[in-house]
C-alpha cells in the first residue's frame, strides 16, 4: 500500500509539470499563430506536436490528459450552446440536414470503395474505415470560427446543426458495425433502441435542462456564498453529458443541450417561471468562460500529442499511399457537402464543406474502437491517425484563407 501511495505521488507530481508545459506552450504558440494571422488553434495543435513524442518527447498522451482534453471539448460545446440562437439554428434545419447527409454518405461510399476494391480489405474492415471517414469534429471547427470571429454567421448555424446530426448518424452507424464485428450479425433491436434513445434525448434534453437551469437561477438568487454558479453549472453540464453518453449518444450532445437551456435565446412558453433571463445567461458566460479557456487548449494540444512521427509505420510507403488516398476521399467527401445549398455563393459552399472536414476527437473514437476490437491492425490504425490529424490541421488553414478570399470578393 505504501508503494502504491508513493507511486501515486510520483505520478501526480509528474502530471503537475506536464500541465505547466501543456498550458504554457499552448498559450505561447497560439499567441504566435494569432500574431502571424492564422487561427490560434493551429498553434495549440503545433504545441502538442512539439512537446509530444514526435519532436521533444516531453509528454505522452496519458489517461489523465485525455480526460482533461475531453473536459475541454465538453466545455467548448457548452459555450457554443449558450451562444447559439435556437431560432436561427432551427431555420437552418433543412440545409443542415442536407449537409449532414451528403457529408456522411459521400465519404462512406468513397472510403468503402477505395478500401474494399483498391486495397482489398475485408467487408467489415472497409466498412469501419468508411465509417471513420464520416466523422466530423464540431469542436475544432467552432473554435476556428471563434478565432476568426465568425461564430454568429449563417453558415456557422448550418454547420452546428449538420455536425450534431453527423455525430448522431455516426454513432448509430458505429453501433451497427460494432454489433456485426463482435457477434457476426446486426442486432436490429439494439440499434433501433439506441436510435430511439438518441431521438428522445435530443427532443427532451433542452426542455429538462431548462427546468434545471431555472432551479439553479432561483438558488443563486438566495445564496450568499460566492462561487455557486461555476459549481452548479459545471455539475449540470456534466450530468447532461453523462445522461447523453448513458443513452448511447455523444457526450457533446448533452453539454450542447445544457448550453442551449441557459442561453439568452432559449425560451419555453410555460409561464413566468421559465421566462428568459438574459442577465443570468450573461453571468453564467462570464463566470464559466475562464474555466473553458483553461481546459479547451488541453484538447487541441492532445491532438498533436496523439502523433508520433518516430513510429516505424510513418516511414512505410504503403502507409502513406493508403493514408494519401483516404485523405483525398476524406477531404473531397466533406468538401462537397454544401453543394446542394441554394442561394449562397460558391465560396460559402466551400466554407461549409471545409468546416465539416476535421475528424478530430470523433474520428479518434472511431479509430480506437476499430483498434481495440481487433478490426484495425497497427499499420492501418497508423494510416487512419494520419488522415484524422491532417484533416484536423487542414481545416483552420483553409477556412482562414477562404474567409480572406470572401472578404476581397
Amino acid at each position: 500500500m505504501l508503494f502504491q501511495y508513493q507511486d501515486y505521488r510520483m505520478n501526480s507530481h509528474s502530471l503537475l509539470l506536464q500541465l505547466v508545459i501543456i498550458l504554457v506552450s499552448a498559450r505561447t504558440l497560439s499567441e504566435i499563430a494569432s500574431y502571424i494571422r492564422i487561427p490560434a488553434v493551429i498553434g495549440e495543435m503545433a504545441a502538442g506536436i512539439i512537446i509530444g513524442p514526435s519532436i521533444l518527447g516531453w509528454i505522452q498522451l496519458s489517461d489523465p490528459i485525455q480526460f482533461m482534453a475531453q473536459m475541454g471539448i465538453i466545455l467548448l460545446l457548452f459555450e457554443v450552446g449558450i451562444e447559439t440562437d435556437l431560432g436561427q439554428l432551427t431555420s437552418a434545419g433543412k440545409n443542415a440536414l442536407s449537409v449532414a447527409l451528403v457529408g456522411v454518405i459521400l465519404p462512406f461510399i468513397l472510403g468503402f470503395w477505395i478500401s474494399y476494391y483498391y486495397f482489398s480489405f475485408s467487408l467489415i474492415v472497409s466498412s469501419f474505415i468508411a465509417s471513420t471517414l464520416t466523422a466530423t469534429s464540431i469542436g475544432i471547427t467552432l473554435r476556428v470560427f471563434r478565432d476568426l470571429k465568425r461564430e454568429n454567421t449563417a453558415e456557422a448555424h448550418v454547420i452546428i446543426g449538420a455536425a450534431v446530426l453527423d455525430d448522431i448518424i455516426g454513432i448509430i452507424l458505429l453501433a451497427f458495425l460494432f454489433d456485426y464485428a463482435t457477434s457476426g450479425e446486426v442486432s436490429w433491436w439494439n440499434s433501433g433502441k439506441l436510435m430511439l434513445f438518441i431521438v428522445i434525448f435530443f427532443i427532451t434534453a433542452p426542455i429538462a435542462a431548462k427546468f434545471v437551469s431555472t432551479v439553479i437561477r432561483k438558488w443563486d438568487q438566495k445564496s450568499e456564498l460566492p462561487g455557486l454558479l461555476p459549481t452548479t453549472i459545471v455539475s449540470f453540464m456534466l450530468l447532461f453529458s453523462w445522461i447523453s453518453h448513458s443513452l448511447g449518444a455523444p457526450e457533446l450532445l448533452g453539454s450542447f443541450a445544457a448550453g442551449l437551456a441557459v442561453s439568452r435565446q432559449f425560451f419555453l412558453p410555460l409561464g413566468t417561471f421559465l421566462h428568459r433571463t438574459p442577465e443570468f445567461s450573461e453571468r453564467i458566460e462570464k463566470q464559466i468562460r475562464p474555466i473553458i479557456h483553461l481546459f479547451t487548449p488541453i484538447f487541441f494540444v492532445s491532438v498533436g500529442l496523439s502523433l508520433n512521427f518516430h513510429n516505424s509505420y510513418f516511414f512505410s510507403t504503403y502507409i502513406w499511399k493508403l493514408a494519401g488516398l483516404l485523405l483525398l476521399v476524406a477531404i473531397l467527401g466533406k468538401l462537397l457537402s454544401g453543394i446542394f445549398i441554394k442561394k449562397i455563393s460558391l465560396i460559402e459552399k466551400l466554407i461549409i464543406g471545409t468546416s465539416m472536414v476535421p475528424r478530430g476527437e470523433v474520428g479518434l473514437i472511431f479509430a480506437n474502437v476499430g483498434l481495440t476490437s481487433g478490426i484495425f491492425k497497427d499499420d492501418l490504425y497508423a494510416a487512419m491517425i494520419l488522415v484524422i490529424t491532417i484533416t484536423t490541421i487542414f481545416t483552420p488553414i483553409s477556412l482562414s484563407w477562404l474567409y480572406r478570399l470572401k472578404s476581397h470578393a
